[in-house]
This record gives structure tokens, C-alpha cells and sequence, in this order.
């Protein structure tokens, strides 16, 4: 399709995208809008140096690969070295987002529907304590082109809608916030019941009115498996993520593989080949995305690589270089991840505490060696039955320490498709997804 320049590798990446969403806050329209973007980026290595540039006029391209390349050094040798060695070829079209699936074909009158009926059933004029809400729907749809110097040419799609309500209530001086999202690949899988929209309601409103202080200390916690989701994306996904491992030899040397890094019980996959938030069939690199199971019954057995990270560490490629869009250059990133279910139903792992905290749901994670989760809502296990609402700051543990101390891991794995992923400036959508799990110690403040 395009004339490459002898001695340099180069690929082409073209986005064509379309966006809409239409939200209401507090009674008034907030938002309605629909965008459609072209664009391209182009990208030259000669061994020593990468020459990028971006366009949004597709017709330029040829012109930019050969202005680019006047600014490259060639050598007869580009093929060969590590990095470059270790691009796949692949020649596919995967597109499976058209017809009656399309995103583009739903209307603006589907979409003011689909969020007054979110605010209907949330009914925020019949509560005091609601004092601000927001229902929102979104949508996107990609379709992605990537060519390069090796021969390859891949056409994918990648789509999503998002339909949801995030409100804050208060009481005296309490206040606690709540949400209730969907997201999903097509709108005939998209489902938010309106049952689901006041069950939350009604729990932060209890919480609100009922929750007592937590007793700081170390205790044993069941983790819900939306925050089991959080933990495993958090505290160890990005641990697996091989470009943090290149400049830091302590790390390398920590995360060694076959190396037992926790309970036997404990499996951790990431897999870009589901069809969730996390898609990625063929990662901004050209490579074939695969499953990578990064812990095996408690042992490092994966970790996910771009081009680069994959030659100087002598390991193959995941299908894990990606990129927020045409605008930015691809690196290691999560695709869909998540630890894998037990045989323990949630009801036992409980009944098996006699003291201890059911965290229910989160704000926020953050992880490295120490891991931190912000709580939203946590209930008091006492004699293995849930019992008060409880608030608490903070939850602190070492990530070694709690892959080991994880002894309980449920049955009910759960993925969920509403996560968006910040590195380095840039953010992509993925999923994660655990089961509920027991850990024997945790701090809790």
C-alpha cells in the first residue's frame, strides 16, 4: 500500500473514530455531542533513533514516511536487529463490529432515552440525601489500519458504550457518594437493570445514615470481587507490565520467573483475545494479542511485553504494546485482567472469619511493593456474619506478603468492562476481574 524506504523499518497506523454521548446533571443536559476523527501516525527506525509523525490528512502519508526517512541513517542490517527481528507479520482483517452491532447506527433519541431512564430509576427528587446526580451514556468506534516495512496489514475495530449514574448524598456531616455503570461492546449487551440503579441507591443511603467508625489494625478481610479486581490490576498487573523491569535490576531480580510469589490458590491471566473492554486482537506493534497467565498456582509464570521489552529480556512477545490513539507511541499495557475463580463459594469465605472486614467496594487502588485501597463501602464480620457498615481510610498491604496471605479464593469471578488505565500520560480502556477472596492480614485505618 505504501512505498517503504530501504534499510529502515517502518509501520503506519490510521484510526478512523466516531464518538457520541449525551448526559444530564442535576435536571439540565450536560452534554450531546458526536465527533468523527481521521488520523495517522507514522513512525521510522533506523537502529538508534524512532522519527514519528502525526497527520490527519491520510492522503500525506506517503509524503511523511519519506520525509521521515530523509532524516534516518539506513542500514542494510534493520531486519536483524533484536527489536526489529521480533515484529510479527501478520496480513488479517478482524473486524466483527458492523451491521445491527454497529455503535454508529444508534440515534440521539435512543441515547436521551437510555439516560432518562437511568434517572428514573434512581428517582433523586424523592431523597433528601441525594443532593447532586449525573446520567450519562457514551459511545465509540474504532477502526484501526497498521502496515509496516516487514509486510504486514492488519484491519481491526474496537467499540464500546457506557450507560450509567454517579450521585453524591449527604446526611448531617456525613456524605458518601455512589455509582452504578454498564459498559459493554454492543448495545444489545448492554445491561443496567433498574433494580441494580436502587439497589446502590438504597445501599449508600444506609451506609450513609449507619456507618460507624472502623478499629484501626490489622485484620482479615474478604475482598468483594470488584475489589478483588481492583487489587489484582493494581498491585500486581502493572508489576507484570515488562518496561518497568528494563532500568531496574532490583526488580528483574525480585520477579524472577518460576519463582513462587504466592498462595497456591492464587492465578493471575491477562488476555487481550476476550471480547471485553480490554479487546485488543492486534496490539499497536502489529503483534498477535494471546492469553499470558503471569501467576500459575502461585507462581510467576508471565509478564507482558512490547518489542522492545521482549528482545532485551529474551522472552516472546504478548500482544501488549498499546497506544491512547494515533496521537501517542504504543508501550507495555494491560489488556484484560483478572485472577481466576476458586471452588470456595463467598458465603463461606465469610462464615470462616470470626473477626474481621468485608470490603465491598473501592474509590481507588494504587500498587508498587505496598499497595493501597481507598474503601467506599465495608460491612464488620463478626462469628462469619456480616453485620454493621464501617468506615475506613485506607487499606495497606505488602504485595508479597498478600499474594501469600491470600487463603480463601471464591467461585463467583466477575469481570468488569469499566475500567480505564493511566500510564505515562496516557489512558486505555481495559477490564479486570476477580472472585471474591479472603486474605488473612491486612492494615486497615
Amino acid at each position: 500500500m505504501y512505498r517503504f524506504p530501504e534499510g529502515l523499518y517502518c509501520d503506519v497506523r490510521i484510526e478512523r473514530s466516531s464518538d457520541a454521548s449525551y448526559s444530564i446533571s442535576n435536571g439540565e443536559v450536560s452534554g450531546d455531542s458526536e465527533t468523527a476523527v481521521t488520523g495517522a501516525v507514522i513512525r521510522v527506525y533506523d537502529g538508534d533513533m524512532w522519527y514519528n509523525s502525526v497527520t490527519n490528512d491520510i492522503d500525506s502519508i506517503q509524503r511523511e514516511i519519506d520525509a521521515l526517512a530523509e532524516l534516518a541513517k539506513p542500514r542494510a542490517d534493520i531486519n536483524e536487529l533484536p527489536e526489529v527481528a521480533v515484529y510479527e507479520v501478520n496480513k488479517v482483517n478482524v473486524t466483527v463490529f458492523g451491521g445491527e452491532k454497529d455503535l454508529r447506527n444508534v440515534s440521539r433519541s435512543k441515547r436521551i432515552e437510555l439516560v432518562n431512564s437511568v434517572i428514573k430509576a434512581l428517582d433523586p427528587d424523592s431523597y433528601d440525601e441525594i443532593k447532586n446526580y449525573r446520567a450519562a451514556y457514551s459511545q465509540g468506534h474504532t477502526i484501526k489500519e497498521f502496515y509496516s516495512s516487514k509486510g504486514a496489514e492488519i484491519i481491526q475495530d474496537y467499540q464500546s458504550c457506557t450507560l450509567g449514574t454517579a450521585f453524591e448524598a449527604a446526611s448531617g456531616d456525613n456524605v458518601c457518594s455512589g455509582t452504578e455503570f454498564a459498559r459493554a461492546m454492543s448495545l444489545d449487551e448492554l445491561s443496567l437493570p433498574d433494580e441494580k440503579i436502587k439497589a446502590k441507591r438504597d445501599r449508600v443511603l444506609d451506609f450513609l445514615k449507619n456507618a460507624v467508625p472502623v478499629e484501626a489494625g490489622e485484620m482479615t478481610c474478604v475482598l468483594a470481587p470488584v475489589v478483588t479486581a481492583m487489587f489484582t490490576h493494581e498491585s500486581f498487573g502493572h508489576k507484570s507490565e515488562a518496561d518497568f523491569m528494563l532500568n531496574d535490576e532490583t526488580l528483574r531480580a525480585e520477579w524472577v520467573m518460576g519463582k513462587t510469589v504466592g498462595s497456591s490458590l492464587v492465578s493471575i491471566c491477562d488476555s487481550g483475545d476476550m471480547i471485553n473492554n480490554g479487546y485488543v486482537p492486534y496490539d499497536d506493534e502489529g503483534t498477535r494479542s494471546k492469553e499470558t497467565w503471569l501467576i500459575k498456582n502461585g507462581v510467576l509464570t508471565g509478564r507482558l511485553h512490547d518489542a522492545k521489552s521482549a528482545a532485551v529480556m529474551g522472552e516472546e512477545l504478548t500482544g501488549n504494546s498499546r497506544a491512547e490513539s494515533y496521537r501517542f507511541s504504543p508501550m507495555v499495557r494491560m489488556t484484560n485482567t483478572y485472577m481466576s475463580a476458586g471452588d470456595t463459594s463467598p458465603e463461606e469465605l465469610i462464615a470462616g472469619v470470626k473477626d474481621g472486614l468485608y470490603v465491598y467496594s473501592v474509590i481507588y487502588g494504587t500498587g508498587n511493593s505496598t499497595f493501597t485501597l481507598k474503601p467506599h463501602i465495608c460491612y464488620r464480620i463478626r462469628d462469619g456474619k456480616l453485620c454493621e457498615p464501617v468506615r475506613a481510610n485506607v487499606i495497606t498491604g505488602s504485595v508479597f506478603r498478600t499474594l501469600f496471605d491470600i487463603d480463601g479464593v471464591g467461585s463467583d469471578l466477575e469481570i468488569f468492562n469499566t475500567y480505564t488505565c493511566g500510564k505515562n500520560g496516557q489512558s486505555v480502556p481495559v477490564s479486570a476481574g476477580g472472585p471474591t477472596i479472603r486474605v488473612r492480614s491486612l492494615n486497615v485505618n
